[in-house]
């Protein structure tokens, strides 16, 4: 039987798998990218790329794709496989620096905000090496930013990476001016919770509203209040507790550090909550988090909702009138 362990980032390209694999100065190079933010030379990009690549199919992957996040609430993939022809008509496995560190994905259909007009939608995917790259569905995801040809914000990571790079730089000049020279960088830290509500997949689908909106947009007042908060931290049901046990299962092999589960105070309402970690790795396993929870519940028969409070009438105690 595996353990938590065992099984506990064991699909993640993580730093253990990578002093492992790569050679001591091609590790030490890729830290100093990591680290300090240092370029990366495309022959040590070969290199990861080469030990990223063998690492995935060991694990059963025939795809990778730059994963990111546009302007739509969800992410987004384009899938290309590792198989590149050769001269007696079969196939070869090959994964090049190239296409580790930049993609180029249509973004004609995206959000752009008004940056640039539909004939000129070119976008680009830039590898995010401070995040660990990761298999999910059989497919090699490599973290990436999302930007135009002129170095406009097309995704919501962007400028969370520009943000903590602002955060680290005037840190470290108020520290140098309180005398501490010793620090190199500043890293901040996020956990996020997720509240989410699960319902039965029957009762789902005679909603339209729920169905087309996610939120119920008619129906009366439920019979009961906050006289229902005996569900807050209450038992978890059996059927709420297998499907907990499996999200975490899925959570804890992509190294997600699910920590908390519990009842909330609404009817059906549940959380989970993570550990602090980086902030933009944090942001990535959220928007992780939110994908399986909705994955897994439809193996038990269950619909995820995200909605913050999809359910109207409905009282859902805050932390602002808990007191």
């Amino acid at each position: 039987m595996d353990t938590v362990t065992s099984i506990f980032g064991s699909m993640v390209f993580d730093d253990t798998v990578m002093r492992a694999r790569l050679p001591k100065e091609t590790y030490k190079a890729l830290q100093r990218t990591i680290k300090q933010g240092k370029h990366l030379d495309i022959t040590v990009a070969n290199v990861v790329a080469n030990a990223m690549k063998d690492w995935a199919i060991e694990k059963g992957a025939t795809h990778y794709t730059h994963w990111f996040q546009p302007m739509t609430g969800i992410t987004a993939e384009k899938h290309d496989s590792f198989i590149s022809p050769t001269s007696d008509g079969k196939i070869i496995m090959e994964f090049s620096g190239k296409e580790l560190i930049k993609g180029e994905p249509d973004a004609s259909s995206f959000p752009s905000g008004g940056l640039r007009a539909t004939f000129e939608a070119r976008g680009y995917t830039a590898w995010d090496a401070t995040s660990y790259a990761f298999i999910k569905d059989g497919v090699l995801c490599i973290p990436t930013a999302f930007c135009s040809y002129m170095g406009e914000s097309l995704d919501k990571k962007t400028p969370l990476l520009r943000s903590m790079e602002t955060i680290n730089r005037q840190a470290l000049r108020i520290l140098k001016l309180f005398g501490n020279t010793d620090v190199t960088h500043i890293n901040t830290t996020v956990g996020p919770e997720q509240e989410y509500f699960l319902v039965d997949k029957d009762l789902f689908d005679k909603r339209k509203d729920l169905i087309y909106t996610g939120r119920t947009l008619f129906g009366a007042r439920p019979p009961k209040g906050q006289e229902l908060d005996d569900h807050y931290f209450g038992t978890i049901k059996p059927r709420v507790g297998a499907f907990m046990k499996e999200l975490n299962d899925e959570l804890w092999k992509l190294g997600i550090l699910a920590k908390t589960e519990h009842n909330e105070v609404a009817p059906s309402q549940h959380e989970l909550a993570p550990i602090f970690t980086t902030t933009n790795i944090a942001a990535d396993h959220n928007q992780l988090t939110m994908e399986i929870m909705q994955k897994v519940a439809k193996k038990h028969g269950m619909v995820c909702l995200l909605h913050e409070k999809p359910f109207a009438s409905q009282l859902i105690r805050t932390r602002r009138n808990t007191f």
